[in-house]
Parts: C-alpha cells; sequence; structure tokens
C-alpha cells in the first residue's frame, strides 16, 4: 500500500488482501489522505481479496476527504463487494486504465 499526495490530490495504491492484517496500515493511511486536506484517488488495480477491513477503509476516506472518493482500475471482486455493501454509491468508481495506474516518481 502506498499514499502519494501531490499538489492537486492524494493517491491510494492498494495491491494483494486488503484485510484486518493491515489494520494499521490503512489507519495510518486514512490520517495521511485526512492530514492531506486532498481529492484522493485509490487505485485497487491489484487488490486480490478485500474484507470489512477494506471496506470500512474507503468509507473512512469518504468522510475525511473533499469531493467523492475516486476508484480506479476496480476488479470485478471487488465491485461485487462495493454493491452488496452499498459502499459503492459513496464512491465514484473510474473504468480507465491510465490515471490511477501510473507508477510513482521518485
Amino acid at each position: 500500500m502506498h499514499v502519494i499526495v501531490d499538489e492537486t490530490h492524494a493517491r491510494v495504491v492498494l495491491s494483494g488482501e486488503i484485510d484486518a492484517d493491515l489494520s494499521a496500515d490503512l489507519q495510518q493511511a486514512t490520517e495521511d489522505v485526512r492530514e492531506s486536506g486532498l481529492p484522493v484517488d485509490v487505485d485497487v488495480h491489484h487488490v486480490t481479496f478485500m474484507d470489512s477491513s477494506g471496506v470500512a477503509f474507503l468509507a473512512r476516506l469518504t468522510s475525511v476527504t473533499p469531493g467523492r472518493v475516486r476508484l480506479h482500475n476496480v476488479p470485478p471482486t471487488v465491485k461485487f463487494l462495493l454493491e452488496v455493501t452499498s459502499i459503492g454509491t459513496m464512491l465514484d468508481i473510474v473504468e480507465d486504465e491510465t490515471t490511477a495506474a501510473e507508477p510513482a516518481e521518485g
């Protein structure tokens, strides 16, 4: 998991299994995004599994950022989870593969 902040927005890149084992990391990412005060994009392209910890993380992001959280490159398993939990109504799903998938420089 990476949080990348630039002048205009924060970007969270999630990969692998997003579950309770990452609770501390998810909390830190929430705090980093909140402190930035910027809109947030979340790239979930490489997420292979997400449990309620991941859903709760996305819900927290919606409450600490201005505007709507945008999810990029959403795999079918994550999209299904967003639909059955109704959290998808709180997020914007972006289908492109360029905006959030670019590697971080540095």
